[in-house]
């Protein structure tokens, strides 16, 4: 008796371990992919820097510039030799970044 309940017990951490695991990877990934939106949108972050007029080619070149950078960055993921503090940084900055643009879409509307 004593042994099923210290396996349940077990197995309810491992779900919610599990749960909170899900909705961290569901933040990281909207936290990139509302990144990605502000950079290259029509109102976003480089059409406001370089204009309207250029805002086409500057969405080109930071979309290229955003894909370099996240390349340079999972090439590091081969050699888990030491652990890097900088990933953990950047994936809890997407996921706060996540976060917070849950919050202002389910605010506004919109991003």
């Amino acid at each position: 008796m004593q042994i099923d309940a210290i396996k349940l017990k077990q197995e309810i951490q491992a779900l919610l371990q599990a749960m909170i695991g899900f909705a961290v990877v569901g933040l990281v990934l909207t936290g990139i992919g509302g990144t990605i939106y502000k950079v290259i949108s029509p109102e976003g972050w480089v059409a406001q820097a370089f204009g309207r007029s250029a805002s086409a080619g500057a969405a080109a070149l930071g979309s290229l510039l955003m894909i370099a950078a996240l390349a340079w960055f999972s090439r590091g993921w081969s050699s888990p030799r030491s652990r890097n503090h900088f990933s953990d940084l950047l994936v809890y900055g997407f996921a706060a970044a996540g976060l917070a643009y849950l919050a202002m879409f389910w605010t506004k509307g919109s991003f």
